[in-house]
């Protein structure tokens, strides 16, 4: 029986399992939640993951939700080897610490201006928010100095996680390319792995999410 996958297709913690998942090979069953109609508050959905979220993993019945947790699950269980989250300590001190970045920095700043825009509170991306990103590209572009990756010289979990994130924070505050080089460049090489269309196919549905907010 394949894990349940509980996703809502534009979140960029679900693209990140989804990108996860395919580097993997591992097939997912999805069951979707329009979180912008509140069907994450549902007693049952409540039951499964408290703090209501997605994506939400069921592996025959083991539950596990925050995107960072279920890729490194999937990684531990179904990987055929460590490429993605390699066992050296050093090598996984620096995944983690762009896994903790992304959680703790970007998806947060993130939010802060995805939140208002979904309430109808504003249409406009404020400049003191707008900066803070700017700020969290600046950290990037220093990550990547000396890296072909977000972690080092190949592909891990901190790309897969970071390049959702970073993908949806661009149509919000547009990367610089002259300012952030090294993030671009991240960002060509990372459309190019061959199973980049699962996150591409969700960014297209948050660009239109996004633009039409900014219109209303």
């Amino acid at each position: 029986m394949a894990p349940k996958l509980y996703m809502f297709d534009t979140s960029p913690p679900v693209r990140s399992v989804l990108l996860t998942a395919k580097a993997l090979g591992v097939t997912l069953e999805f069951i979707k939640i329009n979180i912008l109609k509140g069907e994450q508050l549902t007693p049952d959905f409540l039951k499964m993951n408290p703090q209501h979220t997605v994506p939400t993993l069921d592996d025959d019945g083991v539950i596990i939700w925050d995107s960072h947790a279920i890729n490194v699950y999937l990684v531990t269980k179904y990987g055929k080897d460590d490429s993605l989250y390699p066992y050296d300590p050093y090598n996984r001190a620096v995944i983690n610490q762009r896994l903790h970045f992304d959680s703790g920095i970007l998806f947060p700043r993130m939010i802060r201006i995805v939140m208002p825009l979904v309430r109808k509170e504003t249409n406009v991306v404020p400049p003191e928010k707008a900066a803070e990103i700017i700020e969290a590209y600046e950290f990037l572009e220093k990550f990547l100095e000396g890296n072909k990756w977000m972690a080092g010289d190949d592909v891990t979990l901190a790309d897969l996680s970071l390049i959702a994130t970073v993908t949806s924070l661009d149509l919000l505050v547009p990367i610089d390319g002259k300012k952030f080089p090294n993030v671009i460049a991240w960002i060509r090489k990372s459309e190019s792995l061959p199973y980049y269309d699962v996150n591409k196919d969700g960014l297209e549905l948050f660009r239109n999410l996004i633009q039409g907010l900014l219109k209303s």
